[in-house]
């Protein structure tokens, strides 16, 4: 793990060489495991299965292919599928912390919120709940007014 900082971390952007080869191959294998072609690849592999079960007298040995071919895939695309994933996340947290870095009312004490334990997100979770039932009688604006409000149950939370 010593080779995936945080995400919060300067060292985000210059990952280990290992981890970026692993990347780039992830993203790959993603990409094309999407793809029509992957599907109909997929599709065939089953049809040409269940073609030749009455040669092999739909034997144990005969369902033991499909069934170990699918669980080694599936496997393997779990760990590629999740790190795809994690990029995604990683960029969409970028983007929502430039989003609140550029907004001059929005609370800036919520970017690296992704790194919090589950508590501290329960908590602040709560705050907002709290907020927006309070909100309910506020005008459009008191946008300012609940912007420091929320910056103020943070600091408690």
């Amino acid at each position: 793990m010593d080779t995936v900082p945080t995400t919060s971390s300067p060292g985000y952007a210059k990952a280990h060489p290992i981890a970026r080869a692993f990347d780039a191959f992830a993203s790959a294998v993603t990409r094309w495991a999407g793809s029509p072609v992957a599907f109909g690849l997929a599709v065939i592999s089953v049809v040409i299965w269940l073609a030749s079960g009455p040669i092999f007298r739909f034997s144990e040995g005969w369902q033991l292919v499909i069934n170990t071919g699918t669980t080694i895939v599936t496997f393997l695309m779990v760990f590629l599928i999740q790190q795809s994933a994690n990029k995604d996340s990683i960029a969409l947290h970028l983007k929502l912390n430039e989003l609140l870095a550029s907004h001059r009312l929005a609370s800036n004490q919520l970017i690296g919120i992704e790194d919090a334990t589950e508590d501290e997100l329960r908590k602040l979770a709560a705050a907002y709940l709290k907020l927006a039932s309070e909100s309910g009688s506020m005008s459009a604006t008191d946008d300012v007014g609940a912007a420091a409000e929320i910056a103020r149950r943070l600091a408690k939370a």
